[in-house]
């Protein structure tokens, strides 16, 4: 199914892959204890967190949509250059603008390698999906 010549299922799919990534990103497993000592958290201090996965899915859904976009404007047509789109976006974008805010904010840098490598993680995964489906 493809409205405005992007393919809904890859962005659905995309979509998937960010918020699994994420889950495993934020899990004990990897980074999950480390983030919530760098925002001041615990298990039982995070309150109801149905508004923020429901906000990660409305974000990980937009940024989909606009790396499907970009692709799509770009003409991607191998696997090499989607990429580097990818890579470009996670690394010259979202890097930049969390640098920004944690340098304005004090958040240190633990929360700034924690929250931008999962976005750059997700944006670079993201991107093969969406080369591969789209």
């Amino acid at each position: 199914m493809e409205v405005f010549s992007l393919n809904l299922i890859a962005i659905l799919t995309a979509t998937f892959v960010g918020m699994v990534s994420g889950a495993l990103w934020y899990s004990p497993v990897l980074f999950g204890d480390q983030w919530m000592q760098a925002i001041g958290k615990t298990p039982e201090t995070m309150g109801n967190t149905t508004i923020p996965l429901v906000g990660g899915i409305v974000a990980n859904f937009l940024t989909s949509i606009g790396i499907a976009l970009i692709f799509s404007l770009a003409g991607v047509a191998n696997l090499s250059t989607g990429i580097s789109l990818g890579l470009i976006i996670g690394f010259l974008i979202i890097f930049p603008a969390f640098l920004s805010d944690n340098l304005f904010c004090n958040w240190g840098t633990r929360l700034l390698l924690i929250q931008s490598g999962y976005r750059m993680l997700s944006t670079f995964l993201m991107s093969i999906v969406l080369f591969y489906l789209g």
